[in-house]
């Protein structure tokens, strides 16, 4: 049994990959920025009352992130799937950009996986083989020189550096982290025309839960396990 906090729960990714890991007897606790309004996940208290915890998040706040910390007093944390994440404003290119927009972008999509870590470290340390996962993207990947999506893609190109020095500093403490690349979904942010499903994403991250370990931390990769240029 693995003890689980997902962030970004409430639909896409997020719930499929609590559907995933209730179905293997964990026990979940899944986080949403409004709860109430997360019918998906509300349903699922009725197959999973005991092992299924739905709590309010916003990685992009600080005090609700403090208060997320402060609910779970001690209680010990094996993974933490920094999963949130937005697309950005509408205007994200080098020559027609929405400032305020990129602002929230990198807010929630670079800040938010730190902020929610550091808040939730004494639990993690409490945890069975701690382990942490950040959905990133390979759209950050500094390979590529595409330049469509900009706020998108430099908050990702940043959450990835969050992973590598969150990687090296961890490390001694017995806590792996890997950035992982979720593969274009069909979700909101992936649209329609996107070859996965999120079920399939969310079982491929599945097995880089069960894999992570010391001996692979500080690892960028596809949702297939194979590695991804940072």
């Amino acid at each position: 049994m693995t003890r689980l906090l997902i962030s970004g729960a409430n639909r896409g990714i997020g719930l499929e990959l609590v559907r995933a890991r209730l179905a293997q007897g964990d026990h979940v606790i899944a986080c949403a920025r409004l709860p109430e309004e997360a019918d998906a996940l509300q349903a699922l208290k009725h197959t999973a009352s005991d092992r299924l915890v739905i709590l309010p998040l916003d990685v992009a706040d600080a005090p609700s992130v403090f208060d997320l910390g402060a609910s779970l007093g001690d209680r010990p944390i094996d993974v933490l799937v920094n999963n949130a994440g937005i697309i950005g404003p509408q205007a994200q290119a080098t020559l027609d950009m929405d400032f305020d927009g990129w602002a929230h972008t990198l807010a929630i999509n670079t800040l938010g996986p730190l902020r929610v870590t550091q808040a939730l470290l004494p639990n993690l340390r409490h945890g069975e083989k701690p382990r942490i996962l950040i959905v990133s993207s390979q759209m950050g990947s500094m390979a590529s020189h595409a330049s469509d999506r900009l706020a998108y893609r430099s908050s990702k190109a940043a959450v990835n550096k969050v992973a590598q020095a969150l990687a090296t500093d961890l490390k001694p403490m017995g806590i792996a982290v890997a950035a992982i690349h979720p593969g274009w979904v069909r979700t909101r942010m992936g649209g329609q025309g996107a070859p996965l499903d999120p079920a399939e994403s969310a079982a491929g991250i599945s097995v880089l839960i069960d894999r992570l370990d010391l001996s692979r931390t500080g690892q960028f990769l596809n949702v297939d396990g194979a590695p991804l240029a940072w």
